[in-house]
């Protein structure tokens, strides 16, 4: 059986489609079967060619890659990778290609960046091959629905409060849910992204703008209020403490640059805290960060929900947690906003 992903390198330098057909070709997993000068070339090529994953750069000729991006989405939905000297982690092109369907990015290797070029080509095969196992179900052009004139409705009572854990791939699932959330939703979410805190800083603000949600960076001492996403970074160990009759954050910052599990102590305080009214959710990436924190929540009576493992651009996380916790919904990130807003609201 072949396993070697189909790929279309999109880029209107021809030396760097050189180099990339070069790396490409002598791996075992990936196969170039075409190339492109720009975006107006892909399309034609991705209805004749049927690619099972596009490396897609942004600053093209005729046609760029975002608008490029957003007809394949909406034409002929194909895992897409962004390989650009723009798409770096946390900047709001990034963002921008997530939103408009981008399985993933990658920073053009070059010699100046951090590790050297093999690496760089090793870490661009992986993300390929990941990005082909994504079901093209999952796969949709994002449109915003920004209003937040619509959140001016008086607060709402806080009913729940969701613990989300998230890695690899972690951000382009969020955006499939976070902006689609209603803001009249009783309910706040505590989201822990395995990034770096800058990135969560950038990301925090970029959702915030794109949402309907209030989305916040996390800090120390914040009170939870339904219709509230509170974000924090991996290396933020994030609690919640009863005080009166409200919850407040409580955050001690880890100076280990390693995962020691802060979706499990998330969770696990939420557990303490909400008991029945405290629902977890593991979204994509690796590892094994949340297992004990959905434990924890099963026993206080709480609900868990994962992604469809099939939707992941990482799929450890997920299916450790369907393997050896219980779960009562398992589902596309695509599809969870709908659900929740259509069960609470």
């Amino acid at each position: 059986m072949n396993n070697t992903v189909k790929t279309l390198v999109v880029d209107d330098s021809k030396l760097i489609r050189k180099v990339l057909c070069q790396v490409f070709e002598e791996s075992e997993s990936v196969k170039v079967v075409g190339e492109a000068g720009n975006g107006k070339e892909a399309l034609a090529m991705v209805r004749s060619l049927n690619p099972d994953v596009i490396t897609l750069d942004v600053n093209m000729p005729v046609m760029d890659g975002l608008t490029a991006l957003k007809h394949i989405m909406i034409k002929y939905p194909r895992p897409t990778v962004m390989v650009s000297s723009l798409t770096r982690e946390g900047a709001a092109v990034t963002f921008d290609a997530l939103k408009y369907g981008a399985i993933d990015f990658i920073h053009k290797p070059s010699k100046t960046k951090k590790g050297n070029l093999e690496e760089q080509y090793r870490d661009m095969i992986k993300k390929i091959t990941l990005a082909a196992k994504v079901e093209i179900d999952s796969i949709r052009l994002i449109r915003s629905k920004k209003n937040k004139s619509a959140q001016k409705i008086g607060r709402q009572e806080c009913k729940y409060v969701f613990a989300v854990g998230s890695a690899e791939g972690g951000y382009g699932s969020l955006l499939k849910i976070v902006p689609y959330l209603r803001p009249e939703l009783p309910m706040a979410f505590i989201i822990v992204i395995h990034a770096e805190p800058k990135y969560v800083d950038a990301f925090a603000r970029y959702l915030d703008a794109n949402s309907m949600f209030n989305v916040k960076r996390a800090v120390d001492g914040d009170q939870i209020e339904a219709g509230i996403c509170y974000i924090a970074a991996g290396t933020e160990y994030v609690s919640l403490d009863s005080i009166g009759n409200g919850n407040v954050l409580h955050i001690v910052t880890s100076k280990l640059s390693k995962r020691k599990g802060a979706v499990n102590f998330l969770m696990s305080s939420l557990a303490r805290t909400m008991k029945e009214r405290s629902i977890g959710v593991i979204l994509t990436g690796s590892g094994n960060d949340g297992i004990n924190g959905i434990r924890a929540i099963n026993m206080a009576g709480g609900g868990a929900i994962v992604q469809k493992p099939e939707s992941c651009l990482c799929r450890e996380m997920p299916e450790s947690i369907i393997e050896q916790c219980n779960v009562n919904m398992v589902i596309a990130d695509n599809r969870l906003a709908d659900k929740l807003n259509s069960s609470f609201c």
